[in-house]
């Protein structure tokens, strides 16, 4: 299956939009449950990074095909949260987070989801332009 160029950059930007709903989730960064519940990874400086990474993937979605080291960095990082999150996941309890509050809940419940799925589409983009050589 090959995905052209012009759906790759759709996916740049798209990663980016998702990673800018941290806004949403945390309230613009008034919503103290998701800081509670993960205070190394959530807390509000590191969604601020979470919502630079994302200006990040939208900044490179029409020149990603030069930057094969950028978006095999890109795989990596989305592999380093879908990974905290597993580990969230199995240590703490989402529902918990739902009662105290909605958006918390939902949001960590979705958000190494998110992860996972945009590491998978780095990786792909990565080795295709590794093959493209």
């Amino acid at each position: 299956m090959t995905i052209n160029n012009k759906l790759i950059s759709k996916g740049f930007i798209l990663a980016g939009i998702m990673n800018s709903l941290v806004l949403l989730f945390s309230r613009g960064f008034t919503n103290k449950t998701i800081n509670t519940y993960d205070p190394d990874v959530m807390s509000n400086f590191g969604m601020l990074m979470i919502l630079i990474w994302g200006l990040a993937y939208i900044s490179v979605a029409y020149r990603f095909n030069y930057l094969k080291w950028l978006v095999a960095v890109f795989t990596i990082e989305k592999l380093i949260y879908g990974c905290v999150w597993l580990q969230w996941m199995m240590t703490n309890d989402v529902g918990k987070v739902y009662m105290e509050d909605k958006m918390a809940g939902i949001f960590y419940a979705i958000y190494g989801l998110n992860d996972w799925l945009f590491c998978i589409f780095f990786l792909y983009v990565f080795i295709r332009l590794l093959r493209q050589q």
